[in-house]
């Protein structure tokens, strides 16, 4: 509540102060309207029903002034409801933006270890209970305890012994929400955790339809969500069966000590006289307490809101608090003035970007004390075409990770050109490398949107060139609108060869010195391998280039193969070597552990 706060009144602090000054207004109308009616009765209808000749024009008069008054009221909260729908679409705007933000500069860690649907979730749901909580809980909050001042100042004004048994009521009412506050919270936050995993469960399943489709597991799918939902189900009942008590236990009480006062102010009203209590006091004073008693049950329904919210607010401010990606480079990549290439500057001093790549003695683990690469050393001259094979698990695309920084090596050192990696900005490092992964991933928007997002000031004619450099050229000119085809649901509508295409053509408009092409082909079919590897030697030609394969057809012809095994280099050397070597490489050649 302390950050939120301190994040609406550093931009929005006179708006705020606008309402602020509308809700009083708005309470004082309400409250002039209530103390009216001691002058109503006491001042007119009684004078009026004892006068022989009555003369309403006072009363008229009183009426119109108090129309004024109401209408003053009227206009007041209309227009604190209009500033608060600004307010609150403004701060969930800003928020939202704002996490987003924060959500871009994660490291791939914080991805890997969550599942999507729940980091959405923070977005729609636990954002909704912010957005509640800022246009209505702390409005109705301010405007409760406005309430309560004013009316416990015209309680005190008509009769003190009174007003002493409304707060005894009113002392009952907010023990009762302060105790069933401390339950609400734990449940809402249960809500908010089980809405999050069902968000979680959809998300997986419907992205997994096909492989659902295909073993035949819509029963299990339907079953896996019915368990989900019931937990979710359970928590929303706990919690707003505890929230939901609240209201009518403190109406019970309201209403109880309506009965007391009423009793009590005739007892006074016969027994003491007009003079200490008349019949018009005693009506405003039983409207003023039922005003009394009204912000209090609003506060303590509004309680329940707060402990829902705050079950949001911990998630919301849970991402907000993950630290980003670190970036302590300063090695920055530039455009060369002597060879018009790049180059990467370091303080004074320029480096060409030749694209030389060299690991030292590196190791690495995922999580503490869980080692997956011992002792790396490799290097990758200028140009060359390093491939990585091996069985699933033994480190390849980990290795790949580590050289653009997706994560860290726990030992040893990276090099680029001879610069650490470490030492280079994270954007100038990734923009020097060019990487087609496994898994492609398509976004909404045209074909030629989808290849531009490789260099987003690439022209038309360069993303043409580049498709046409793969071989991909060719079917998205069958495709209905060419180049303008909208694509959408991942490329859901485009087989899995035409999907990778895509991915190398945006990865080829990039113009990248240095290539990772993490089982680029393993999606294709052999023709459509056949025809686009004359397009990716291509793209290769005179750039440093890492292949993982699991073809071995497609490595052949690499100046450098790495054989690992269980996160270690075991073999090195050219194809036919290793083969002569007879060693893994021939068996993985010749035993069918890897297609051919």
């Amino acid at each position: 509540m302390r950050r939120l706060l301190k994040h609406m009144f550093r931009d929005w602090k006179w708006t705020l102060l606008a309402v602020a000054l509308l809700i009083v207004v708005s309470t004082l109308c309400t409250l002039a309207m209530t103390l009216f009616t001691r002058t109503l009765i006491d001042g007119y209808i009684l004078p009026l029903c004892e006068a022989a000749d009555p003369d309403f024009s006072p009363l008229a008069v009183a009426l119109a002034k108090l129309a004024a008054v109401l209408l003053v009221g009227v206009v007041a909260s209309f227009l604190f409801n209009f500033l608060m729908i600004k307010v609150e679409q403004g701060i969930i705007r800003q928020l939202r933006t704002r996490a987003f933000g924060h959500l871009m500069s994660l490291p791939l860690r914080f991805f890997d270890s969550r599942p999507h649907g729940d980091v959405m979730s923070v977005f729609t749901n636990d954002m909704d209970t912010f957005r509640q909580m800022v246009g209505r809980t702390l409005p109705h909050l301010f405007s409760a305890a406005i309430t309560l001042v004013s009316t416990l100042a015209g309680m005190i004004v008509l009769s003190i012994p009174l007003t002493g048994l409304s707060l005894l009521c009113a002392g009952g009412a907010m023990a009762v929400a302060a105790v069933m506050s401390k339950f609400s919270r734990k449940y809402f936050k249960g809500r908010q955790e089980n809405m999050a995993r069902v968000n979680g469960y959809i998300e997986e399943m419907v992205s997994g339809q096909k492989v659902v489709k295909v073993f035949n597991h819509e029963k299990e799918a339907v079953v896996g969500f019915s368990g989900l939902n019931e937990d979710l189900f359970r928590s929303v009942f706990k919690a707003n069966r505890v929230a939901n008590t609240v209201m009518p236990i403190n109406a019970g009480i309201a209403n109880l000590g309506y009965v007391l006062i009423a009793i009590v102010g005739a007892y006074i009203s016969l027994s003491a006289g007009a003079d200490v209590l008349t019949v018009g006091t005693l009506v405003s004073f039983l409207t003023l307490h039922k005003n009394f008693s009204r912000p209090i049950a609003q506060i303590s329904q509004e309680v329940n809101n707060i402990a829902m919210a705050s079950a949001g607010a911990d998630r919301v401010y849970g991402l907000l608090d993950e630290i980003p990606e670190p970036d302590e480079g300063t090695v920055e990549l530039e455009k060369s003035v002597i060879s018009g290439g790049w180059c990467w500057k370091d303080g004074d001093r320029s480096v060409e970007q030749e694209g030389l790549v060299s690991l030292k003695d590196v190791d690495f683990g995922y999580v503490p004390g869980v080692q997956v690469l011992f002792d790396i050393t490799l290097t990758a001259y200028p140009g060359q075409k390093i491939a990585f094979v091996g069985g699933t698990g033994a480190g390849k695309t980990t290795i790949t990770n580590l050289i653009n920084r997706f994560y860290d090596t726990s030992d040893g050192e990276i090099t680029i050109d001879g610069i650490n990696v470490r030492r280079i900005r994270k954007a100038s490092l990734r923009r020097s490398l060019g990487i087609v992964l496994q898994e492609t991933s398509l976004f909404t928007g045209t074909v030629m949107d989808n290849i531009r997002f490789g260099r987003l000031d690439a022209t038309d004619e360069e993303c043409i060139a580049a498709a046409r450099l793969v071989h991909a050229d060719s079917f998205i000119r069958r495709l209905p609108e060419g180049y303008a085809t909208l694509i959408d649901g991942d490329g859901g509508s485009l087989s899995a060869g035409e999907r990778q295409l895509l991915s190398i053509a945006r990865t080829a408009v990039a113009d990248p010195p240095v290539l990772i092409l993490d089982e680029a082909t393993s999606s294709i079919d052999t023709r459509t391998e056949k025809l686009i590897q004359k397009g990716m030697d291509g793209i290769m030609k005179g750039r440093t280039s890492f292949v993982i394969a699991h073809r071995l057809s497609t490595v052949r012809d690499a100046d450098y193969i790495i054989v690992l095994e269980k996160g270690r280099i075991i073999e090195a050397g050219k194809h036919f070597e290793l083969l002569e070597r007879r060693g893994k490489y021939w068996e993985l050649f010749t035993g069918g552990s890897i297609a051919q």
